[in-house]
């Protein structure tokens, strides 16, 4: 069985991600896990071949005032076990047509291309513009990415372990290998028992902390425990982007020319 992963915000989103999806079931006792291992099992704690997701994106500008998008997300690995993640906007009418397609590449950064119905050509994203804003949201590229981010390009460590939100957690400092990464380190609450992630703290190169990342709703969705609500703040811009699951869906067959600079641009496969 090939399987899949997602950020969910994160998206991935996320993110991710954060709400992600693998191969590794949990097995043994997480006493005996290294940080790396811990932080490898809440990247790989649901199994799918592929998933399928509307969200609601929810935009929260400084002064409360708030614009939203629709947006659907298709994940599927390829023959070599690479994940592949499209997005696509549906509204307002904006950003509808918008699609951008990540590709994770072995050994080396994601591809990522974006097609732009204003500039009526797809548009290979470039590795220094991770740290963009995606489609006007406090999601950058590189976050959108992150979902398949591998666990060995950065270092782990156990900083502690704590109650957080009435549950057992490891807090696990990562720290990226590659020092001109959009962030110098990353602090995340792993669950005990089940190795859900709850938030994240993302510092930048300065070691400000820049943003927030939680994931604050689960439900149960073809019998795995699910990411429903996720909201990334921006600390100093005092922003938010929540994003909410509409429809979830595992094992969905997507065809394999949703992958393609061609669907990309003309939204056919």
């Amino acid at each position: 069985m090939k399987k899949s992963k997602i950020f969910f915000t994160v998206l991935f989103f996320t993110l991710g991600g954060i709400f992600t999806l693998n191969s590794q079931e949990a097995g043994s006792s997480s006493s005996n896990l290294s940080a790396s291992a811990i932080v490898e099992r809440s990247r790989n704690r649901i199994n799918s071949d592929t998933i399928s997701t509307r969200y609601r994106m929810v935009i929260t500008a400084r002064n409360g005032s708030q614009s939203e998008r629709l947006m659907d997300q298709y994940s599927k690995k390829d023959a070599n076990g690479n994940n592949r993640t499209v997005i696509v906007f549906g509204e307002p009418a904006s950003v509808r047509g918008t699609r951008f397609l990540n590709i994770e590449n072995q050994g080396r950064e994601n591809d990522q291309w974006i097609f732009l119905p204003s500039l009526g050509r797809v548009r290979r994203i470039a590795a220094s513009e991770g740290s963009g804003s995606f489609v006007g949201s406090d999601f950058s590229y590189d976050d959108i990415a992150s979902a398949d981010r591998r666990v060995e390009l950065d270092t782990h460590n156990i900083l502690r372990e704590e109650r957080f939100r009435d549950r057992n957690c490891y807090v696990i400092e990562s720290i990226p290998l590659d020092p001109n990464y959009q962030y110098s380190r990353m602090i995340q609450w792993i669950d005990r028992e089940n190795y859900i992630t709850y938030q994240i703290e993302l510092y930048d190169r300065r070691g400000n902390h820049v943003k927030l990342l939680e994931i604050l709703e689960f439900r149960e969705v073809q019998g795995r425990l699910s990411p429903i609500l996720t909201r990334m703040t921006n600390i100093q811009a005092g922003t938010s982007t929540s994003l909410m699951v509409v429809n979830l869906r595992y094992d969905d067959n997507i065809p394999e020319g949703v992958f393609t600079s061609n669907y990309l641009e003309t939204g056919r496969y």
